[in-house]
């Protein structure tokens, strides 16, 4: 059977640690890592701060970063393409067609996500944790403290979510990487291209590995709530 021959083949390049495959994944959670820590730095103090403050335009800023979370990769590909070029705002740059072009067209693409899904958590804690904290004489980085312990799985899910939607992403990676062997292919464009060529061992083989990682980081966040929780 054709799928059982591929899948096999693709469990023989995993065990015998094929180079290929191996730099081809370390790409992968190179730029990702990247990409989730810088949007992590932007997006929980900016949804902290959106969820906890009480101002006028507030529904129609949580309005726009739910918006965006379907923001489709290739207009963003699109849009820092257009900054990147050499015709471009940042084209002195010089980062089109490497990962630094990629992982800024990801932090793009999932602030929005870390700073919707912190604003979400953050509105679930109950008031009176703040109240309480205030009475007791809590100052304010201190009540915000407490309102980020009571939050801290949904903000560690939203984490989790944002480095599932990134290191899964096609179109900003094709975009503003290029595809470059060595370079800047990572595990979904080179499954794509393994595809075009009609090889599947490598683009299966690396669907494993997609999958081993998103079950991986899944498992651990179980099992940190599960520790916490005790």
């Amino acid at each position: 059977m054709f799928f059982l021959d591929s899948f096999w083949a693709a469990l023989r390049l995993l065990l015998e640690f094929d180079a290929e495959l191996l730099h081809i994944v370390g790409v992968s959670l190179n730029v990702s890592f990247w990409s989730t820590a810088a949007a992590c730095i932007l997006g929980v103090p900016a949804g902290f701060l959106i969820g906890v403050g009480r101002f006028r335009a507030k529904q129609a800023v949580i309005t726009f970063f739910n918006t965006m979370l379907a923001l489709p990769t290739v207009v963003i590909g699109l849009l820092v393409y257009s900054l990147l070029s050499r015709r471009g705002v940042l084209g002195s740059l010089g980062w089109l067609y490497t990962q630094k072009a990629m992982i800024f067209g990801q932090i793009i693409l999932i602030t929005p996500i870390v700073i919707a899904f912190t604003i979400a958590a953050v509105g679930r804690i109950d008031d009176r944790y703040r109240r309480t904290a205030l009475t007791l004489g809590a100052s304010p980085w201190q009540v915000a403290l407490v309102i980020l312990r009571e939050a801290r799985f949904s903000i560690m899910a939203a984490i989790v979510a944002a480095f599932g939607r990134v290191i899964s992403e096609i179109g900003i990676s094709m975009m503003l990487g290029g595809n470059a062997k060595g370079f800047t292919r990572t595990m979904t464009t080179a499954m794509a291209l393994e595809y075009d060529k009609g090889e599947f061992v490598l683009a299966l083989g690396l669907g494993i590995v997609l999958l081993a990682i998103s079950l991986a980081v899944n498992v651990l966040l179980g099992y940190a709530q599960g520790r916490t929780q005790r």
